[in-house]
Protein backbone atom coordinates (compact mmCIF):
# COMPACT_ATOMS: atom_id res chain seq x y z
CA UNK A 1 0.00 0.00 0.00
CA UNK A 2 1.05 3.34 -0.91
CA UNK A 3 -0.31 6.92 -1.06
CA UNK A 4 -2.59 7.96 1.45
CA UNK A 5 -5.31 6.71 3.56
CA UNK A 6 -7.28 8.06 6.69
CA UNK A 7 -4.66 7.86 9.29
CA UNK A 8 -2.78 10.60 7.36
CA UNK A 9 -0.89 11.57 4.41
CA UNK A 10 1.96 9.20 3.74
CA UNK A 11 5.01 9.37 1.61
CA UNK A 12 4.77 6.82 -1.21
CA UNK A 13 7.02 4.00 -0.81
CA UNK A 14 7.93 4.47 -5.21
CA UNK A 15 10.08 7.44 -3.60
CA UNK A 16 12.00 5.70 -0.98
CA UNK A 17 15.57 5.64 -1.31
CA UNK A 18 16.78 2.43 0.73
CA UNK A 19 19.83 0.85 1.88
CA UNK A 20 18.42 -2.64 0.92
CA UNK A 21 18.43 -3.76 4.98
CA UNK A 22 15.51 -4.71 6.77
CA UNK A 23 15.63 -4.05 10.62
CA UNK A 24 13.05 -6.09 12.38
CA UNK A 25 11.46 -4.57 15.76
CA UNK A 26 10.19 -6.35 18.37
CA UNK A 27 7.52 -4.32 21.27
CA UNK A 28 4.63 -4.55 22.86
CA UNK A 29 1.31 -4.80 21.54
CA UNK A 30 0.45 -2.56 24.65
CA UNK A 31 1.42 0.89 25.20
CA UNK A 32 2.70 0.68 28.47
CA UNK A 33 2.52 2.93 31.48
CA UNK A 34 4.95 5.59 30.53
CA UNK A 35 4.35 7.82 27.47
CA UNK A 36 8.06 7.93 26.82
CA UNK A 37 7.72 3.94 25.51
CA UNK A 38 5.29 5.44 22.99
CA UNK A 39 7.66 8.35 22.07
CA UNK A 40 10.80 5.79 21.83
CA UNK A 41 8.56 3.97 19.55
CA UNK A 42 7.79 6.79 17.11
CA UNK A 43 11.19 8.20 17.43
CA UNK A 44 12.73 4.82 16.24
CA UNK A 45 10.21 4.40 13.35
CA UNK A 46 10.95 7.84 12.05
CA UNK A 47 14.77 6.65 12.44
CA UNK A 48 14.74 3.65 10.55
CA UNK A 49 12.57 5.82 7.50
CA UNK A 50 15.27 8.98 7.61
CA UNK A 51 18.14 5.90 7.25
CA UNK A 52 16.93 4.00 4.19
CA UNK A 53 15.76 0.75 6.28
CA UNK A 54 13.00 -0.94 6.04
CA UNK A 55 10.30 -2.07 9.07
CA UNK A 56 9.84 -5.48 9.57
CA UNK A 57 7.14 -5.89 12.96
CA UNK A 58 4.62 -8.08 14.50
CA UNK A 59 1.74 -6.70 11.92
CA UNK A 60 -0.53 -4.80 14.84
CA UNK A 61 -1.71 -1.66 14.84
CA UNK A 62 -1.95 -1.69 18.40
CA UNK A 63 0.80 -0.78 21.32
CA UNK A 64 4.28 0.03 20.30
CA UNK A 65 4.20 -1.82 17.41
CA UNK A 66 1.59 0.40 16.12
CA UNK A 67 3.34 3.31 16.78
CA UNK A 68 6.97 2.48 14.98
CA UNK A 69 5.26 0.81 12.41
CA UNK A 70 3.23 4.16 11.55
CA UNK A 71 6.17 6.52 11.95
CA UNK A 72 8.52 4.56 10.40
CA UNK A 73 5.47 4.40 7.19
CA UNK A 74 4.62 7.86 7.67
CA UNK A 75 8.18 8.96 6.80
CA UNK A 76 8.34 6.94 3.76
CA UNK A 77 10.15 3.66 5.04
CA UNK A 78 8.36 -0.17 3.28
CA UNK A 79 6.58 -1.97 6.30
CA UNK A 80 6.45 -5.14 6.38
CA UNK A 81 3.87 -6.99 8.82
CA UNK A 82 4.24 -10.71 10.04
CA UNK A 83 1.08 -11.82 11.71
CA UNK A 84 -0.49 -14.91 12.72
CA UNK A 85 -3.85 -15.56 11.59
CA UNK A 86 -5.64 -16.16 15.56
CA UNK A 87 -4.16 -12.44 16.53
CA UNK A 88 -6.08 -10.92 13.45
CA UNK A 89 -8.45 -9.98 16.11
CA UNK A 90 -6.59 -9.09 19.33
CA UNK A 91 -3.99 -7.46 17.43
CA UNK A 92 -6.09 -5.77 14.01
CA UNK A 93 -3.37 -5.42 12.02
CA UNK A 94 -1.82 -1.73 10.34
CA UNK A 95 -3.97 -1.42 7.03
CA UNK A 96 -1.25 0.90 5.56
CA UNK A 97 1.63 -1.64 5.74
CA UNK A 98 2.94 -1.94 2.65
CA UNK A 99 2.79 -6.30 2.83
CA UNK A 100 1.20 -7.98 5.77
CA UNK A 101 2.08 -11.78 5.73
CA UNK A 102 -0.52 -14.20 8.06
CA UNK A 103 1.40 -16.89 9.42
CA UNK A 104 -0.25 -19.86 11.05
CA UNK A 105 1.51 -19.58 14.62
CA UNK A 106 3.71 -17.99 16.65
CA UNK A 107 6.75 -19.91 16.08
CA UNK A 108 6.41 -19.26 11.94
CA UNK A 109 5.87 -16.00 12.45
CA UNK A 110 8.99 -15.72 13.82
CA UNK A 111 10.95 -17.99 11.49
CA UNK A 112 9.82 -15.65 8.79
CA UNK A 113 10.55 -12.41 10.90
CA UNK A 114 14.00 -14.03 11.44
CA UNK A 115 14.26 -14.74 7.98
CA UNK A 116 13.51 -11.37 6.57
CA UNK A 117 15.57 -8.87 8.94
CA UNK A 118 19.40 -8.02 8.28
CA UNK A 119 19.09 -6.95 12.31
CA UNK A 120 16.76 -6.44 15.11
CA UNK A 121 15.94 -4.15 17.68
CA UNK A 122 13.94 -4.50 21.13
CA UNK A 123 11.95 -2.20 22.56
CA UNK A 124 9.94 -2.50 25.89
CA UNK A 125 7.40 -4.81 25.60
CA UNK A 126 5.52 -7.92 27.21
CA UNK A 127 6.32 -11.97 27.42
CA UNK A 128 6.02 -12.04 23.34
CA UNK A 129 8.50 -9.65 23.18
CA UNK A 130 10.69 -11.09 25.22
CA UNK A 131 9.98 -14.61 23.42
CA UNK A 132 11.57 -13.25 20.52
CA UNK A 133 14.50 -11.45 22.13
CA UNK A 134 15.56 -15.00 23.51
CA UNK A 135 14.35 -16.52 19.94
CA UNK A 136 16.82 -14.41 18.34
CA UNK A 137 19.82 -14.44 21.12
CA UNK A 138 19.30 -17.99 21.39
CA UNK A 139 19.96 -18.52 17.54
CA UNK A 140 22.94 -16.46 18.04
CA UNK A 141 24.89 -18.75 20.56
CA UNK A 142 23.50 -21.49 18.12
CA UNK A 143 25.23 -20.06 14.97
CA UNK A 144 21.86 -20.01 12.92
CA UNK A 145 23.05 -16.50 12.46
CA UNK A 146 25.44 -13.10 13.16
CA UNK A 147 22.72 -10.61 12.95
CA UNK A 148 22.86 -7.42 15.28
CA UNK A 149 21.06 -7.74 18.02
CA UNK A 150 20.29 -3.52 20.16
CA UNK A 151 18.03 -3.57 22.82
CA UNK A 152 16.94 0.00 23.97
CA UNK A 153 16.74 0.29 27.39
CA UNK A 154 14.04 2.77 28.01
CA UNK A 155 13.19 4.10 31.28
CA UNK A 156 15.92 1.19 31.92
CA UNK A 157 12.99 -1.38 31.38
CA UNK A 158 15.39 -3.92 30.69
CA UNK A 159 17.79 -3.54 33.37
CA UNK A 160 16.43 -7.07 35.09
CA UNK A 161 16.86 -8.53 32.06
CA UNK A 162 20.34 -7.82 32.21
CA UNK A 163 21.24 -8.48 35.93
CA UNK A 164 19.02 -12.15 34.82
CA UNK A 165 21.98 -12.72 31.89
CA UNK A 166 24.45 -12.07 34.17
CA UNK A 167 22.86 -14.43 36.86
CA UNK A 168 22.95 -17.32 33.71
CA UNK A 169 26.27 -16.37 33.34
CA UNK A 170 27.29 -16.76 37.06
CA UNK A 171 25.63 -19.65 37.91
CA UNK A 172 27.47 -21.63 34.71
CA UNK A 173 24.31 -21.97 32.66
CA UNK A 174 25.65 -19.82 29.14
CA UNK A 175 29.49 -18.41 28.56
CA UNK A 176 30.32 -14.77 29.23
CA UNK A 177 30.63 -14.43 25.29
CA UNK A 178 26.68 -14.04 25.07
CA UNK A 179 27.39 -10.73 25.83
CA UNK A 180 29.07 -10.44 22.52
CA UNK A 181 25.69 -10.97 20.91
CA UNK A 182 23.49 -8.12 21.54
CA UNK A 183 24.15 -4.46 22.53
CA UNK A 184 22.07 -2.21 25.02
CA UNK A 185 22.02 1.02 24.24
CA UNK A 186 19.63 3.90 26.18
CA UNK A 187 17.85 5.82 22.92
CA UNK A 188 16.68 5.34 19.41
CA UNK A 189 19.55 7.41 18.26
CA UNK A 190 22.05 5.50 19.84
CA UNK A 191 20.39 2.17 18.46
CA UNK A 192 20.61 3.92 15.15
CA UNK A 193 24.16 5.13 15.07
CA UNK A 194 24.95 1.06 16.17
CA UNK A 195 22.79 -0.35 13.57
CA UNK A 196 24.45 2.16 10.98
CA UNK A 197 28.08 0.63 11.97
CA UNK A 198 27.12 -2.70 12.23
CA UNK A 199 25.21 -3.01 9.15
CA UNK A 200 28.14 -1.13 7.46
CA UNK A 201 25.17 0.68 5.07
CA UNK A 202 23.74 4.13 5.03
CA UNK A 203 21.26 5.88 3.49
CA UNK A 204 21.33 6.17 -0.24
Amino acid sequence: MSGEDNEGEILPFAAHRGNGRTVCVFCGSSPGVSPVYAESARQLGQMLAENGYRLVFGGGGVGLMGEVARAARDAGAPVIGVLPAFLRSLEPPLKSAEELIITPDLQQRKTRMLALADAFVILPGGLGTLDEYFEVITTTQLRVHAKPIIVINVERYFDPLKALLDRVVDQGFARMEIASYHEFVATPAEAMERLKHLLGARAL
